[in-house]
């Protein structure tokens, strides 16, 4: 059974979606060596299901598994990369706390990283496509310690070629939406970083058949802006609502033309969005006259695991709401 995506403005999402009780809760026998790997991935089916069940009832048009396996972006993937160790718990902002992974010997993929529950979730989504998004070379770089490798250069094309050979079985696999993140791009917003990383996703990139995705949140977005425009990407999904917008103009200004995740519900406020306020928002984006209705995908600026679910659920149910309506007078 397969769905069609809307051509204007289709809905998605950035990946994690608030987490269930019992995907933590696995998620800690996982880690104390209760259950196994295998194990884990079959028992985080249930709540990855219950992510679903909101997507599909919101109407999102193109999911994610709500990233339920994922205690942390980068941690869930050093514990998989050989290479790594635990580190130390390092403060990243307010009270918010993460284990800042150790990299002490040469990074090697030994099996697939995130692959089962994409698989599981397509096989529930009836018929939606399902982004697989995996944490980007830059990222995984930046928020980990190197004792290992000589320099950043030689350790971020490292990750490149672990996080390569997962996007190809990906593909291989079936998946149509392949999502890098690098949250971390933007926050040392140079012109030698952003090179940095371009190098490290064109190698990620190359040769990929699939829609190619590269989100970036929160930061200084419009000061790396006219150094990714060149990336071979097909989309940049970004953050809009939690900065009030201020990246609009900067569009118009560089000539921006590749396809736009349009950030319109800011994941770090408890209030809900409403279908009139996410229709300005797709509104001042089509005034601005950059890009038509077709190169707009509609997302949240981020992830959704700060949320409380059912602020997370009442906020997709309003944004999908808008860009349907906003498919009729664009």
């Amino acid at each position: 059974m397969s769905y069609q995506v809307p051509s204007k403005f289709p809905t998605t999402v950035i990946g994690s979606y608030p987490k269930l009780p019992e995907a933590s809760e696995l998620i800690k026998r996982r880690d104390r060596g209760e259950i196994s790997e295998e194990e884990f991935h079959r028992l985080i089916r249930g709540p990855i299901a219950e992510v679903v069940k909101d997507y599909l009832e919101a109407g999102i048009d193109i999911i994610s598994d709500g990233e339920q396996s994922r205690e942390d972006m980068v941690v869930y993937f050093a514990q998989r990369v050989q290479g790594y160790e635990e580190g130390e718990w390092v403060r990243i902002y307010d009270n918010m706390y993460f284990r800042k992974p150790i990299i002490k010997g040469p990074l090697i993929r030994t099996s697939p990283l995130a692959i089962e529950d994409w698989l599981y979730t397509s096989s529930i989504s009836g018929g939606r496509p399902v982004k697989f998004i995996i944490t980007g070379p830059y990222t995984m770089m930046e928020w980990s310690f190197n004792v290992y490798y000589k320099d950043r250069s030689e350790l971020i094309m490292a990750l490149a070629k672990v996080i390569r050979e997962e996007v190809l079985d990906a593909v291989r696999a079936g998946a149509k939406y392949i999502q890098v993140d690098e949250p971390a791009l933007s926050t040392r917003p140079w012109r030698e970083e952003a090179e940095l990383a371009g190098e490290a996703l064109r190698y990620v990139f190359s040769g990929i058949e699939a829609k190619r995705i590269v989100h970036i949140c929160y930061g200084r977005l419009e000061r790396i802006l006219p150094y990714i425009l060149d990336y071979p990407v097909d989309q940049f999904a970004l953050e809009f609502k939690n900065s009030n917008f201020r990246l609009l103009p900067y569009l118009k200004e560089y000539g921006y033309n590749k396809e736009l995740g349009y950030g319109v519900v800011d994941v770090h406020s408890m209030q809900v969005e409403t279908v009139k306020e996410v229709k300005e928002a797709i509104e001042k984006l089509m005034k601005l006259d950059v890009l038509p209705p077709e190169k707009v995908y509609i997302n949240p600026d981020c992830g959704l695991k700060p949320l409380p679910r059912e602020v997370a659920k009442a906020k997709l149910v309003n944004m999908v709401k808008a860009a349907s309506e906003a498919r009729s007078e664009w």
